[in-house]
């Protein structure tokens, strides 16, 4: 695992891309390799699927020549997905203007976010230090434009 982790984090980082997390599991008689990325893409608020079919295309070409897989192998690449916790100071940044759903010291909350820096979070004009938070979620919203 340790081989494909650093595989997989040099051939997305060739692609401007990072790995949020790598799985592997058994389907079948086949391996599942699937690989998630994360990163600022053309408007900062991460890849877009330009983005991931290319770093797909790249790491599929990196697995076939590494040949870390002794038995045949299904791929599956993707962005971290957006009901995936928000952990560090860039996925805060990179969902600037989403609604966000905020477990902190001082209870739970829904907003939108509007600025982050090293520090915290700005989510509807209150600043909430990262020490604070417990868990944040992207709310999906259904929009009608």
């Amino acid at each position: 695992m340790d081989a494909l982790q650093a595989l997989a984090t040099s051939v997305a980082a060739e692609c401007g891309l990072e790995v949020d997390r790598v799985e592997v599991r058994s389907a079948g008689r086949r391996k599942l390799v699937q690989i998630f990325l994360d990163g600022d893409g053309p408007d900062g608020r991460g890849p877009s699927l330009d983005d991931i079919s290319a770093a797909t295309r790249a790491l599929s070409r990196a697995l076939d020549e590494a040949d870390l897989f002794k038995s045949a192998y299904t791929l599956e690449v993707s962005s971290r997905g957006v009901n995936r916790p928000l952990t560090q100071p860039k996925h805060f940044r990179r969902n600037i203007g989403r609604l966000v759903e905020i477990a902190a010291a001082g209870g739970a909350f829904t907003g939108r976010i509007e600025a982050a820096d090293s520090d915290g979070v700005v989510v509807d004009g209150k600043h909430v230090a990262f020490s604070d938070i417990a868990k944040a979620v992207v709310q999906v919203e259904m929009r009608d434009d």
